[in-house]
């Protein structure tokens, strides 16, 4: 592969550091993590001694106070490694952030520190039963009485579900606010809270080790020190987030397409049928062609997604662009090389089986791809 400009020495010396730890921490439990549906609370903490579970958090809390590129290097290992139980994206990348920006020194005090080390897990409170894509009209409600907010309402397809201590939730604290976004807050709603109640782990397609699950609060009472920002300020806080989250999905989405290629490479070099190899056939090279160049494509944009990120510049229409494209390159990629594997590409033995149903929910999750488009055409001046 053309060497990645994006990344320093100082990041390529760290990606070996992981690559070392996640040899032997990680990529031998993921078969069991498979199997039972979740991964174990051990490892995040493993994964927090070692210094690489929140790398960008401040150094006043515990973290190393780096950029996004070494939370880009992890979500791109484990993607590769399709350790995809340990959703570092959620907990770090998109969780964190909320903390670190919005927080308190209180809060950031409180939370900042468990987190950074894996004593503390994060998942994020947005979708609901009734409201996916559609956070402006989110029905879980927060009633302010005196020192604390009672919270009634449900969230769904919540990743660390099960093993979560805290989740970063908005409400509606003015159901009648006009336009209705401004009636939303963010709440950092604790696990142990009175009246939260932990649902049932869903059952996926794909993903199997993650942890999905559904979350109820039922006169669930959170201290008011609990609310990030200000009352009305939570879907400003939430669209100003999701940029770094759906730029997480682009980087994990091409390395996942680059694991797919590689093994299916592999495959076709070792595979024989009609007595050679299937790699010696032109439509199979023309095939793993055009997706080598395709995701080379992709990886150019992403990187430079990367660099205007870390940069600080505000590229909400081109992260919505890169996010539905690389996410629909993930199907088509896995796709192919699923068929490429001919039947053996449907038996669960091959790991080819797991890609093709981990690549269906890309699209759909921080924002379906249908909802990408829309944010690009209302950008380019587009409305309706």
């Amino acid at each position: 592969m053309m060497k990645r400009d994006v990344y320093t020495e100082e990041h390529e010396i760290f990606r070996e550091q992981f690559r070392k730890f996640a040899a032997k921490e990680i990529e031998p439990k993921i078969a069991k993590w498979n199997e039972r549906g979740i991964t174990d609370r051990e490892t995040w903490q493993r994964m927090g001694e070692a210094g690489f579970l929140a790398p960008c958090v401040p150094e006043e809390y515990g973290g190393a106070g780096v950029d996004f590129r070494y939370d880009a290097i992890i979500i791109e290992e484990l993607a590769y490694l399709r350790a995809h139980g340990i959703m570092t994206t959620v907990h770090a990348s998109i969780c964190l952030p909320y903390i670190v920006t919005y927080g308190t020194p209180a809060q950031k005090k409180k939370f900042l520190p468990p987190a950074v080390t894996g004593d503390l897990l994060f998942g994020i409170g947005m979708t609901e039963p009734g409201a996916g894509s559609d956070l402006a009209n989110i029905q879980t409600k927060a009633v302010r009485h005196g020192d604390h907010y009672v919270v009634n309402g449900a969230k769904t397809f919540i990743s660390i579900g099960q093993l979560g201590g805290a989740y970063v939730t908005a409400v509606k604290t003015d159901p009648s606010a006009k336009p209705a976004h401004k009636g939303v807050s963010l709440l950092v709603i604790e696990a142990d809270t009175p009246g939260f109640v932990r649902g049932r782990k869903l059952e996926k397609l794909g993903f199997p080790s993650q942890d999905t699950s559904e979350l109820f609060f039922e006169d669930c009472k959170v201290p008011v020190e609990n609310l990030l920002g200000k009352e009305g300020q939570g879907f400003k806080m939430m669209m100003e987030k999701l940029q770094q989250e759906r730029l997480s999905i682009c980087v994990s989405a091409i390395a996942s397409c680059r694991r797919a290629l590689d093994d299916t490479v592999a495959y076709t070099l070792q595979r024989k049928a009609f007595g050679r190899q299937i790699a010696h056939f032109q439509n199979t090279q023309f095939t793993l062609a055009e997706l080598a160049t395709q995701i080379q494509i992709g990886q150019a944009f992403v990187d430079q997604l990367i660099v205007a990120h870390v940069r600080g510049d505000e590229i909400v229409s081109e992260v919505s662009m890169g996010k539905w494209w690389t996410t629909d390159l993930q199907k088509k990629v896995v796709g192919a090389c699923l068929q490429l594997h001919g039947g053996y590409g449907f038996m669960q033995e091959y790991p080819i089986s797991q890609d093709y149903a981990d690549a269906a929910v890309q699209s759909i999750y921080a924002g379906s791809n249908e909802i990408m488009k829309v944010i690009i055409a209302k950008r380019m001046g587009l409305g309706g």
